[in-house]
C-alpha cells in the first residue's frame, strides 16, 4: 500500500492517476502481468504513447516492468506494483507528530529458530545453502537483504531512545514480507503473527508469496524466477485503543500492555505450529523486493507534562 499526504514528493503519484489511459492501463494489469504490444493493441496507442504513460505509473511507483526472454524475444513486461493507495489530507488543529525512526536490517536479527524451506541472501549472493538453518548463524547473516523461512520465528533487539520526559503515544512498525512458497506462489496463505517484549500483538494473513510471474522492483538479476521475488508493504500500529494492521483492528492489545518504560525493545515474527495457514514468512529489506526499504520503526511521543 502506498500511504500518501500532500508532500509535494507525492505529485508523480496523483499527476500518473489524473489520467483515464492510465487508470484504464491499471484496471488491465490487474487482470494479468502483460507486455507493452498486448496492452497497446487493448487500448489501441502507439507504442511511443503508451511508453510515455507506462513511464509515469513506473515513476509513480504504481506498476513495475521487467525485460524478460520469452518466445525468442525479449518483452518489457508490465505488472500492478501495489493494491491500494491511501491518501492522508491535512486536518485542522493537527500538528506534525514527533518521532524517532530506527531501520533494522533483516539480517541483524538476534534469535532465530527456523525450519526448512528457509534461506537467506546478500544483494550479491546466496549465504550459505538452500535448506540449511546452520547458515542463520555464518557472520555474513548481518548483511542479509532477504530471508525466508517454512516456520518459526525471527527475533530483534532495538534500543529504547524514549527519554523520561518523552511519553509514546503510537509505535508503528512498517516492512516488506510474504508467505514462502517452495518457489513462488502467489496463493499461499500463511497465519504471522508478531510479538513485542513478548506480547502479541496480532496476526495476519500473507496471502500468497510473490514472484511466479514477475521480478521485484530491486531484486538483484542473478536472482533467479521463480523463486520470491517481492512482498506486500505493511504498516503496523499500536496505541492505545488497540493494535491494527493498514488500518484495520487486529487486536485488543495497547501500548500500555508492551512493557515500553525496558531499555531495550524485542520484535518478533513468527510462523508458529499452531496456526491454520503455516506457510512460512519472508522478509525483505533493502535491495530486494518492491520497496527498497529494512524494517522500519517509529514511535511517536509526546512531551509529559
Amino acid at each position: 500500500m502506498i500511504r500518501a499526504n500532500t508532500d509535494r514528493k507525492w505529485l508523480p503519484l496523483y499527476e500518473a492517476l489524473a489520467s483515464e489511459v492510465r487508470l484504464r492501463i491499471l484496471e488491465l494489469l490487474a487482470e494479468k502481468s502483460m507486455n507493452l504490444k498486448e496492452i497497446a493493441e487493448r487500448l489501441e496507442l502507439s507504442s511511443a504513447i503508451l511508453t510515455m504513460h507506462v513511464r509515469k505509473l513506473e515513476l509513480a511507483g504504481l506498476i513495475d516492468t521487467n525485460m524478460v526472454r520469452k518466445e525468442g524475444g525479449t518483452h518489457k513486461i508490465c505488472s500492478l506494483a501495489e493494491t491500494s493507495v491511501e491518501i492522508v489530507l491535512p486536518q485542522a488543529g493537527v500538528t506534525e507528530r514527533t518521532f524517532y525512526e530506527q531501520h533494522i536490517p533483516v539480517g541483524h536479527y538476534t534469535s532465530f529458530e527456523v525450519y526448512p524451506t528457509c534461506g537467506l541472501a546478500t544483494r550479491e549472493k546466496l549465504v550459505g545453502q538452500y535448506d540449511d538453518p546452520r547458515y542463520f548463524l555464518d557472520p555474513e547473516r548481518v548483511n542479509a537483504a532477504i530471508i525466508w523461512f517454512g516456520k518459526g520465528y525471527v527475533e530483534y533487539k532495538m534500543p529504547n531512545y524514549l527519554l523520561p520526559s518523552q511519553e509514546p503515544e503510537e509505535l508503528e512498525i512498517s516492512l516488506e514480507l510474504a508467505s514462502e512458497a517452495p518457489g513462488a506462489n502467489d496463493q499461499w496463505p500463511s497465519d504471522i503473527r508478531f510479538y513485542l517484549n513478548d506480547i502479541r500483538l496480532g496476526e495476519w494473513t500473507s496471502p500468497g508469496d510473490y514472484g511466479a510471474h514477475a521480478r521485484g522492483r530491486f531484486t538483484p538479476e542473478w536472482w533467479t524466477i521463480p523463486l520470491n521475488q517481492y512482498g506486500l508493504w505493511k504498516v503496523l500500529r499500536v496505541n492505545r485503543q488497540g493494535t491494527y494492521m493498514d488500518g484495520q483492528k487486529i487486536s485488543d492489545t495497547t501500548l500500555d500492555d508492551l512493557r515500553l518504560e525496558k531499555h531495550f525493545w524485542t520484535l518478533r515474527f513468527a510462523v508458529e505450529d499452531d496456526a491454520t495457514h503455516v506457510g512460512g514468512l519472508t522478509l525483505y529489506g533493502s535491495g530486494f523486493g518492491n520497496y527498497n526499504q529494512d524494517i522500519q520503526i517509529r514511535v511517536y511521543y509526546s512531551q509529559r507534562r
